[in-house]
Formats: C-alpha cells, sequence, structure tokens
C-alpha cells in the first residue's frame, strides 16, 4: 500500500495531508506515455526485424511457389521443346515424304530461333536468369510453331487433293509391255549409237513396230508438240504438275494438241523413228523439278513385285542406246 505524505501548516500549526496538483498529474501521464511510445518502437523495431508480419509470411511462401512453379515451368519448356524437335523430325521425314511434297529447309525451320528481344523488363525479378531463359524458350517455340504450322497447312492442301496428286505421278509404261521384252535400252550412261561413246541416256528405250500406240503415263496438260531433225525428233512433253513433266520422242505421229488434257492411260501418240534415232522406239523420260528421274522407279501401278523387279534388273543392262 502506497504511503500518504503529509507536509506541515505553518498558519494552523498542524500536518495536513499532501494532495495532487494538476500539473504533477500531467507531467506524470505525459512521461508514462512517452515512456510506452519509446518502449513500443522499440519492441515493433524488434518483431518487424527478426519476425515476419502475418502479410510477410503470406508473401513468402507465395514468392517459394513462384519459384517452385518457375522451375516446374522450366523443365516443362525443355520437354515440349524436345517433343517439338521430334514432331518436325516426323514432318520432314515422313509426312513431306508421303505427300512428295519439298523438304523444308533447316534455316526455314529453325525460323529465327536466335532473335534478339529485349528481356531487360525480366531483369529486376529475383529469378531473372531462369525468367528470362523461360521467356526466349517460349519465343523460339512460338516462331517455329509458326513454321510448322505453315507446313501442315501445305501438307492438308496435298492430302485434300490427294487423289489428283495420286493421278498426275508417272505410274505406267508409256507402251504396251506385258512381256517386259520391249525395254531395249535404261537410264544412266550408255554408248552413243552413232558417236561410239558413254553418254548419259536420261530415259528408257522402248522398241516397238513403227505405229504402236503410246500412252499419258499420268494425268496432265500437253505443254508442248515439236518436230525436230535431229534429236528428239517428233516429240510431246506433258506438264502433270506438283514438279513432274513426262517427254515421248521419236513418234511418227501425235493424237493430242498442244493445252490439250489428257488422263494416265490415254492414246497421245504413235511410235517411229523420227529424229537421232536407228530404229523404230519410244524414247521416254521423266523430270521432276527440272531434274531426270530414273523412269523405270515409275512403273509401279501395272507391275506385279516380280516383274518390277524383272523390269529393273533389264533396265538396267549396260547396253547401246537406240538415240
Amino acid at each position: 500500500m502506497k504511503k500518504a505524505k503529509y507536509f506541515f501548516d505553518h498558519k494552523t500549526l498542524s500536518y495536513k495531508k499532501a494532495g495532487r496538483s494538476l500539473s504533477s498529474l500531467i507531467l506524470k501521464s505525459v512521461g508514462f506515455l512517452s515512456l510506452s511510445i519509446i518502449l513500443g518502437f522499440f519492441m515493433s523495431l524488434v518483431f518487424f526485424r527478426f519476425l515476419d508480419s502475418p502479410k510477410e509470411n503470406l508473401l513468402r511462401q507465395e514468392n517459394k511457389e513462384y519459384k517452385n512453379q518457375l522451375a516446374i515451368m522450366g523443365k516443362e519448356m525443355n520437354q515440349l521443346s524436345e517433343e517439338f524437335k521430334e514432331l518436325s523430325e516426323r514432318d520432314k521425314d515422313i509426312y513431306r515424304s508421303i505427300y512428295d511434297a519439298e523438304p523444308m529447309s533447316d534455316e526455314e525451320r529453325l525460323a529465327g530461333t536466335g532473335g534478339t528481344e529485349n528481356y531487360s523488363y525480366l531483369k529486376n525479378l529475383s529469378d531473372a536468369d531462369l525468367a528470362i531463359s523461360i521467356r526466349k524458350k517460349m519465343d523460339a517455340l512460338q516462331r517455329q510453331f509458326a513454321v510448322q504450322k505453315k507446313s501442315y497447312n501445305e501438307l492438308a492442301k496435298l492430302a485434300n487433293n490427294r487423289e489428283k496428286f495420286l493421278a498426275a505421278v508417272p505410274a505406267i509404261q508409256p507402251v504396251s509391255n506385258k512381256e517386259l521384252t520391249r525395254i531395249a535400252s535404261g537410264f544412266g550412261y550408255r554408248i552413243d549409237p552413232f558417236y561410239r561413246t558413254p553418254k548419259l541416256h536420261a530415259g528408257i528405250d522402248f522398241t516397238a513396230p513403227t505405229g504402236s500406240a503410246i500412252y499419258a503415263t499420268a494425268d496432265g496438260v500437253i505443254e508442248s508438240i515439236e518436230r525436230k531433225a535431229w534429236g528428239y525428233g517428233l516429240h510431246i512433253i506433258i506438264n502433270h504438275g506438283y514438279g513432274y513433266k513426262t517427254l515421248y520422242g521419236h513418234m511418227s505421229k501425235t493424237k493430242v494438241k498442244a493445252g490439250q488434257k489428257v488422263v494416265r492411260g490415254e492414246q497421245i501418240g504413235y511410235v517411229g523413228s523420227t529424229g537421232k534415232s536407228t530404229g523404230a522406239h519410244l524414247h521416254y523420260e521423266v523430270k521432276k523439278n527440272g531434274e531426270h528421274q530414273n523412269p523405270a522407279f515409275y512403273f509401279f501401278n501395272d507391275l506385279t513385285d516380280a516383274e518390277y523387279e524383272l523390269m529393273l534388273k533389264r533396265a538396267s543392262a549396260p547396253n547401246q542406246s537406240f538415240d
């Protein structure tokens, strides 16, 4: 119990109990309040420096989860990149081959994967390197995706025109040759019958009597009919589209006109011996995108497997050409 204070009153010559003045009460209150504020400040300083507030603790957890998700996203991007690479390889080696489409170059497929985008806006993040790495991969995949989409659009068009495409591929022999006895000279270097020197024979020679029927080997349009005193003599070139053209040389007569549409198996003329020729025969060529092809590789529609093997054997014999 707090002791009471007394003072001596000289007027009454007696002791009186001392009371509290207003000023002392105010002074004490101010002192107490000041001490409380100071103590509160130091307690707050200690609390916020060494202990997390609920909000800070929540932010810290969210930041940790953000880092985890960023790392997972990086792994998923790597996996997606590998799967996309496999898809591109399938497109390059399988799908475009099925439709006989021109292969896309590696430069087209990579499509500027070393882009020059500015990633400075990510540099202030705590995991800036990881974020920038993921962003770069995403940008590269987006560019490659655009290229792959273009490729698939091309293949989709080819698929829609598959029937037309197949009809445009030279696929039968240009003369009746069921016994496979009319192949006189095949594709490759052969002895020239006039100059007696090795020379590239860019087609296949079929022997047949003058006037034997000659057939278009695929659907197309008669691109030209020419008659020359030397070379192929009277000959026809058919444009089949999709990069394919065929030539029929040394004919005696034609049954078609330039610009006329023809279908596979339709007669276009007759065997002869015009131009640079040693006897009645048909010189037949196949070109794909301007490059000579071995016609023997295209006789698959009217031959069995055994007949095809025999035909290849006879076409590869190193004999003399007829032209």
